[in-house]
């Protein structure tokens, strides 16, 4: 079986630049802080899937901007380059393939990409030849290929609720076997920052879990704030300290 590497496409973690539809809740050091937090949580996990090398293809390309993220020295780090998102995905995407290995194309706006996840999308991979996770926005979070075509990123709508469709009615009209895993979350919009689902958006759901962090000995002062504050606060907090593990 061939190795499958995993590809990583993210934004340099600075403000300003990263989550920046985050930065009406979060502000945008805020903003730069959760996306440096995904970023990280998402290299951890690619690296422990262990289903082959891990890529970070990242933008932009300029290392100064990347200056000061720790990254592992066993990372691989390519730029992204010119063109639109399609353009993008589909060059990474031919440079693995190209070399004989399977391509998971993934983000680092989903909390719910942990090791296990990976490992069984890579399994899925190799059994169906395609596979996708849609994120419940209409988008997907994870494309898996052993091959490509040119019109499986031309023309798409990025950043719309029709990408996740268009994609899987793209696959089936090549005729390829696909493999569509469940839906799942990922942090674009303010609203995202109820974690994805998290369960009961009530203040007391709220004031529970930051008990739970105090317990935890984390200081957690969300009693003043407004309530999608406080829901924003206590999410970065849960990231920041590794207490969300979702596999």
């Amino acid at each position: 079986m061939s190795p499958t590497r995993i590809v990583i496409f993210a934004k340099a973690p600075q403000s300003g630049l990263a989550k920046t539809r985050l930065i009406p809740s979060l502000g945008a050091e805020g903003a730069a802080e959760l996306a440096r937090e995904m970023l990280t949580r998402t290299i951890r996990a690619a690296i422990a899937a262990d289903v082959g090398p891990v890529e970070l293809c990242a933008t932009p390309g300029d290392s100064a901007v990347w200056r000061g993220v720790q990254l592992p020295s066993d990372l691989t780090v390519t730029s992204q380059g010119d063109g639109d998102l399609g353009v993008r995905m589909a060059r990474a995407a031919a440079r693995a393939l190209d070399a004989g290995e399977a391509v998971l194309l993934i983000g680092t706006d989903c909390l719910e990409m942990g090791p296990a996840l990976l490992r069984m999308a890579a399994s899925q991979l190799h059994r169906r030849g395609t596979t996708i996770h849609p994120s419940t926005d209409g988008g997907y979070v994870l494309l898996g290929l052993t091959r490509s075509d040119p019109a499986l990123f031309a023309a798409i709508a990025w950043g719309t609720s029709t990408v996740a469709a268009e994609t899987i009615a793209r696959i089936h009209r090549l005729g390829w076997p696909l493999h569509i895993g469940a839906a799942l979350h990922d942090i674009d919009e303010p609203a995202d920052l109820a974690l994805g689902g998290l369960p009961g958006r009530t203040d007391e759901r709220l004031d529970e879990l930051a008990g739970a962090l105090e317990l935890l000995g984390l200081d957690v002062a969300l009693d003043l704030a407004p309530d999608h504050e406080r829901l924003a606060a206590l999410g970065r907090r849960l990231l920041f300290h590794g207490i969300l593990q979702i596999d």
